[in-house]
């Protein structure tokens, strides 16, 4: 019995039908593949599609010219070519096998053969095809009844398909932690263990990128402490422990009851020893950006604040938010003053003061420091309020100067 790709909103998207008769979709030239293949049979939201062709990557790429559609070469020299219709990005690959591997690239030559290019897929549940005209699904190694049995395997030996590319060990966990059950593959678990040392041959950004994809599923925590009772985080982030793994639970129910949305980084923190300092520094390992990094050392300060709106004026209601749900201390309620809110600025500068009669110098930061912090404690009053605040601060830092 043919399986059918159920027809969805993404598959109408304006210009999908344009691309597909550019790629020659009518004499089978084209198929889709992976994710959306995988999650439109499961009923979820696609928003990144991938395209499967036998067609040349440069031959694609005037196939897309001549047709006006945007041709980005993202990965030309690996066969992948990047389409851009209504502002949406389509990824196109040419069927590939690969010749050689170090377990961070491949040498890749191209072929015709769609098995061929499904055999060298990690799972089967991402070695699925769907034509685009007929929606008709092509599966080579068992996918479909591993989609729906929840059961989650490599493509042919596992610890061949990682010595190929050592990411996949982090795939396999964000993967079963997605799509998977609670049953395990003994002999995929294995092979993680056993290659888990070269995760330390990737790059940091590639380790990250993995991690913060399996931090943001909605139950990542049976996959985590599979990988810490696995020692398979230990050779880049052995900071991780079951400690960080109860953490993370204890955030991950919170921000349930609170109905906040999923932040990986903030799930990150709590996954992380308690301690601003050390986050900086795994953040750093990771080669997190600045931004990143900062969420991480302001999520985990521990500095205690008098209203959770004075918390959000000094750190961000981001990073208040984020604070809020990782101190188990703090009633969820706290979070309605600062969801939505705006902190205000300062109705008064520093000329405001100098008009009042206080000299220009240093005084001024001081005082206006004074002000602030009146102003904050009184849970930020209107302007008027706030004009008589300077003038009782002004007035004391003349006395002071008599």
């Amino acid at each position: 019995m043919t399986v059918q790709l159920p027809d969805a909103s993404w598959r109408h998207r304006p210009g999908l039908d344009g691309l597909l008769e550019a790629l020659g979709a009518a004499e089978g030239k084209v198929r889709f593949v992976g994710g959306a293949v995988r999650d439109g049979l499961l009923g979820l939201p696609v928003n990144d599609l991938d395209i499967a062709t036998t067609i040349n990557p440069h031959d694609v790429v005037d196939r897309l010219k001549a047709a006006g559609i945007k041709a980005v070469p993202t990965g030309i020299d690996h066969g992948t070519i990047t389409a851009v219709i209504s502002g949406w990005p389509v990824e196109i690959t040419t069927l590939r096998r690969d010749v050689s591997t170090d377990g961070r690239r491949a040498t890749i030559t191209y072929t015709d053969d769609w098995r061929e290019d499904a055999a060298r897929r990690d799972f089967t549940i991402n070695a699925l095809y769907a034509d685009p005209l007929t929606l008709a699904v092509t599966d080579y190694f068992g996918g479909l009844d591993d989609l729906t049995a929840k059961r989650l395997r490599f493509i042919g030996d596992a610890t061949a398909r990682i010595a190929e590319d050592h990411l996949r060990i982090l795939r396999y966990f964000r993967f079963l932690a997605r799509y998977g059950s609670d049953a395990l593959d003994d002999a995929a678990y294995a092979a993680c263990r056993a290659a888990a040392n070269n995760l330390m041959a990737l790059s940091r950004e590639r380790i990250a990128d993995e991690l913060l994809k399996l931090i943001g599923v909605a139950a990542p925590v049976h996959a985590l402490r599979l990988m810490v009772d696995g020692d398979i985080l230990r050779a880049v982030l052995p900071e991780v422990d079951g400690d960080g793994i109860a953490r993370l639970q204890t955030l991950i129910t919170r921000e349930g009851e609170a109905g906040v949305a999923v932040a990986p980084l903030r799930r990150l923190a709590a996954l992380l020893p308690p301690d601003p300092i050390v986050a900086d520094a795994i953040g750093a390992r990771l080669k997190l950006s600045k931004k990143a990094r900062k969420r991480l050392t302001i999520a985990l300060d521990d500095a205690e604040y008098e209203t959770p709106r004075a918390l959000a004026y000094r750190v961000g209601v981001e990073g208040a938010i984020d604070r809020l749900l990782l101190d188990g201390r703090r009633p969820l309620s706290d979070l309605t003053a600062i969801i939505g809110w705006t902190p205000p600025a300062l109705p008064i500068g520093g000329g405001g003061l100098i008009e009042r009669g206080l000299p220009p110098g240093p005084d001024v930061a001081k005082a206006l420091h004074e002000v602030q912090r009146m102003w904050v404690e009184e849970g930020f009053p209107d302007a008027g309020r706030v004009a008589t605040i300077a003038d009782q601060i002004v007035s004391k830092f003349q006395r002071a100067r008599q």
